[in-house]
């Protein structure tokens, strides 16, 4: 495949992906409401329409024919306004079949992404599309056209492209827009379909365009390169915001608005007629531009446009982050270069500022544009809890909070898994099966389940909590005790700790498997994910009134504000949200378990102390704990204190992944998260709190 249909199909892609999130999302709203509006009804169409033509001209055929069928269906809604007199069963029946139809086109797409073959068979949703429609005719004949209803024939004011195409169309209609496209943009006529689908969204059906059929008609692409899409309009208020709808548009060369003047005015003009064009011009002709040789306006006055906004391969804002990164660590190599030691260069230094300041805008710039708001997500999650509803016979709604909090794209696509078995675990776990029990418990009868994003500083919280039955701390340990999880006497486990076990692998609270849950999946892969991407889970619950998932995850994982830690001669990074305190202590502070292991109490609580260099055997002559520093360290439900020489100082570092040979040494487990480039080109060590941990624990 060449360029051109690499750009092409990606652009078909982003579209028909957008399309199929907002059709799901306008189904589901139009179910809470159990009706549609006029302009729901009129947006499903567009959307179906423009999926149908955009795939066709693909040549996916399945997507096509599916999406051809339900245009049709809402055809007949569109015409007859009759959805908001179905019967409930009928109204049930019709949103499954559409969010049934939405998961296949999906699906369909995900395939076209893998490069898979596309489904042939789609005759079991083409008979289900067309049975409903015979339904709707059995129901009401009167009112209900036929399911062999079509899109109606376009005005004949417009001249349609089964004839010859004329190089200048004729029309009645006052005002004309000439759009070109830029010179090898490639299949033209979707760019045609495009721009008419955006004006239809800024206008409705008030206009009329040539060539008619880009969608359906490929000879449509010659004849707009050579002589331009036409926009016909009959009303001077459409002219601005059609213009507007343009200008949005991607891949517009130039356009112009030709006012069209009545036949019997095309005669030779009197002086009369002259005296009155100047008096009173035409509100378009203060738009026209004549178009020179080239499409552009030959009086300057040229309506190019550029896209504000385009969508660019993840793989090369990957690319970017990585050379900021590396630009990041010369500069650093730059300005603390051993050899400027002792040399006092006052233009240097100020060069060195600037320089040091530009880079931080760079470097903030080239974050900015991998983050996304977590909306998508979670969206998501509302069919999840719809779904789930139906088929647990549970009334339960979906509360969301904070939906425009963004997040780096790696980590958002990260959280999507761990998002949903928390939501299905609300769901399933959380909610009350019984809704007298909800009423008996002085609650409301529907539950509800909410989810909520918001920013602290480098991090961003993102919580979901319902307000069902909690969690009983007593089962959950005796069920731990059962299954042998437990790795310490039961009197000695606090509240957090026994929540906590929910998250141990092969944990579950359901006696029977279910469609949803019961084979102890899932919390323990919410856990190792979100780890993953450097995050915490913890869980909260009181029994009766609910329980709540909090994670606390990094904005991105590219840049990281870390500590420099420094060990005998060798530098370490230790991410500061994992550092809670640091402190110096004596040696009547130490205790020691029945092992012989150091602790020591902060807090109320005593915690392990892990020697840094005893761990990975370097060498230092910091040995005795009064001489060293202590570092409180705190990972998701992991809690120590390391000791180490002494803090070189707070750094922004770039996190550069280990090189794949030493995945054969199982090094991952040793506490080491990757690496970093000190501004003296020296390597440090980026530690990951919870498998040093880990490794410690490993080692006695």
């Amino acid at each position: 495949m060449n360029n051109g249909m690499d750009s092409m199909l990606d652009m078909y892609l982003f579209e028909t992906n957008s399309l199929l999130e907002q059709l799901e999302g306008i189904m589901l709203e139009a179910e809470k409401a159990k009706s549609f509006s006029s302009e729901d009804i009129d947006e499903i169409f567009r959307i179906m329409h423009t999926i149908k033509g955009s795939s066709a001209m693909m040549e996916f055929d399945s997507i096509s024919k599916i999406a051809h069928r339900i245009e049709d269906l809402f055809f007949i809604f569109r015409e007859n306004n009759t959805t908001n007199t179905f019967s409930e069963s009928m109204r049930k029946e019709l949103f499954n079949l559409i969010l049934k139809t939405n998961d296949f086109m999906r699906t369909e797409v995900e395939k076209i992404e893998q490069n898979e073959p596309l489904t042939d068979t789609i005759d079991n949703f083409i008979t289900d599309i067309n049975t409903f429609i015979e339904k709707l005719n059995t129901e009401d004949t009167s009112t209900m056209e036929t399911s062999e209803a079509k899109t109606p024939a376009a005005s004949p004011a417009v001249p349609q492209t089964t004839a010859p195409l004329q190089s200048i169309p004729e029309t009645s209609a006052p005002y004309i827009i000439k759009i070109l496209f830029d010179d090898g943009s490639g299949m033209e006529n979707l760019r045609a379909l495009i721009v008419k689908n955006a004006i239809a969204d800024a206008i409705g059906s008030s206009f009329e365009c040539y060539p008619a059929d880009v969608e359906t008609n490929s000879e449509t692409c010659n004849y707009i390169i050579d002589h331009g899409y036409f926009v016909f309009l009959k009303d001077e208020a459409l002219v601005d915001p059609t213009l507007s709808a343009i200008k949005s548009s991607p891949n517009i060369a130039s356009f112009e608005v030709i006012p069209n003047a009545p036949k019997e005015a095309e005669q030779p003009k009197t002086s009369k007629g002259s005296a009155a064009q100047k008096a009173n011009p035409s509100p378009a002709s203060s738009k026209q531009a004549k178009p020179a040789k080239n499409g552009a306006p030959a009086n300057g006055q040229n309506h190019s446009v550029k896209q504000s906004i385009i969508s660019v391969n993840l793989s090369k804002l990957d690319s970017l982050m990585a050379i900021v990164g590396e630009i990041v660590i010369t500069e650093s190599m730059v300005t603390s270069s051993p050899d400027l030691k002792g040399l006092k260069l006052d233009n240097f230094t100020k060069s060195t500022r600037q320089l040091r300041k530009l880079t931080d805008e760079l470097q903030d710039i080239a974050m900015s544009m991998r983050m996304v708001p977590i909306a998508g997500v979670f969206n998501k999650m509302n069919r999840i809890v719809r779904d789930m509803g139906q088929s647990l016979n549970k009334d339960v709604r979906l509360t969301i909070i904070g939906e425009n909090t963004e997040l780096d794209k790696t980590i958002v696509d990260s959280i999507n898994d761990p998002l949903i078995h928390i939501v299905r675990n609300s769901m399933d776990h959380g909610i009350e099966e019984n809704v007298q029990d909800r009423i008996d418990a002085g609650k409301e009868p529907q539950g509800e389940i909410v989810l909520e994003a918001k920013h602290t500083g480098s991090d961003i919280i993102i919580t979901i909590s319902d307000d069902g039955t909690g969690v009983n701390p007593d089962k959950v340990l005796e069920k731990a005790k059962r299954n042998g999880i437990l790795t310490k006497p039961e009197n000695e486990y606090s509240k957090r700790e026994i929540l906590m076990l929910l998250l141990a692998p092969g944990f579950s609270t359901n006696e029977t498997v279910t469609e949803f849950s019961g084979r102890g999946v899932g919390m323990d892969v919410v856990k190792q994910n979100i780890e993953k991407v450097g995050g915490i889970v913890s869980i909260e619950s009181e029994l009766g009134e609910g329980t709540c998932v909090t994670l606390k995850i990094p904005l991105t994982l590219a840049i990281v504000d870390g500590m420099e830690i420094s060990v005998g001669e060798s530098t370490f990074t230790m991410p500061i949200t994992n550092i809670k305190q640091s402190f110096k202590c004596k040696k009547a502070d130490i205790i020691y378990d029945a092992l012989g292991r150091e602790m020591i109490e902060r807090m109320g609580n005593y915690y392990s102390i892990i020697r840094l260099h005893s761990l990975y055997h370097i060498e230092t002559k910091i040995t005795d704990i009064e001489d060293g520093i202590l570092v409180w360290i705190e990972a998701s439900d992991i809690s120590y204190c390391l000791f180490v020489d002494c803090f070189i100082g707070e750094q922004q570092v770039v996190v550069k992944p280990l090189p794949t040979y030493l995945n054969s040494f199982n090094i991952k487990n040793s506490g080491i998260a990757g690496c970093t480039i000190l501004g003296d080109g020296n390597i440090s060590i980026i530690l990951d709190a919870l498998s040093l941990y880990a490794a410690f624990v490993n080692s006695l």
